[in-house]
């Protein structure tokens, strides 16, 4: 079985509005994946499953559009690539609470930054299926628009790192609830 993690889009955050950790287990676990743990309350899924990612994301994506009543997107890496995000951050030498790795489907084309809005202190980059953003003094006060992230789906890099490494511990999948490891300060 291959170890997957799936990001929800706009989980919490309005839009979608709520959905408990515990339903979003519940509900991966009843689509047949192994091993499934959430990591906060954000939309993050670590779980194990002999599909193809195109699979996983159809079976979520289907899955949460009959609980949420309208479409929820569903971002989805293996646990190799998630750890290829995290340490292919250009912005290394930010704090990772400013700096966003935004998922993606497919690679960011080539007019990706040329199409960015409002654009002041942040800083950009492109990755493999990802854009990644440093927003200088916060994204509190940024007016920032990229238009290709519109369908993906953000993660600062302290929980794309911590989604990685706990995916990556051998005895994650038989951990509890309540023995997974804090985030990273």
């Amino acid at each position: 079985m291959t170890r997957w993690i799936a990001l929800l889009r706009a989980v919490n955050v309005g839009g979608t509005g709520k959905l408990p950790m515990a339903e979003l287990k519940a509900m991966a676990e009843a689509l047949g994946f192994a091993q499934v743990r959430t990591y906060i309350a954000s939309g993050n899924l670590l779980f194990e499953s002999h599909l193809s990612e195109a699979a996983i994301k159809a079976a979520l994506e289907s899955r949460l559009a009959q609980y949420a009543g309208k479409p929820v997107g569903v971002l989805v890496r293996t646990v190799a690539e998630m750890a290829a995000v995290a340490a292919a951050n250009p912005f290394a030498d930010a704090p990772g609470n400013r700096v966003v790795a935004i998922f993606l489907d497919a690679p960011p084309g080539a007019e990706t930054l040329a199409q960015v809005r409002h654009q002041k202190d942040e800083r950009l980059a492109l990755g493999a299926r990802e854009i990644y953003v440093h927003y200088g003094a916060g994204m509190a006060d940024s007016k920032l628009v990229i238009p290709a992230a519109k369908s993906g789906t953000a993660r600062n890099l302290n929980s794309v790192a911590r989604l990685a490494a706990m995916a990556a511990e051998p005895g994650w999948s038989r951990a509890g609830p309540d023995q997974l490891p804090a985030p990273l300060a």
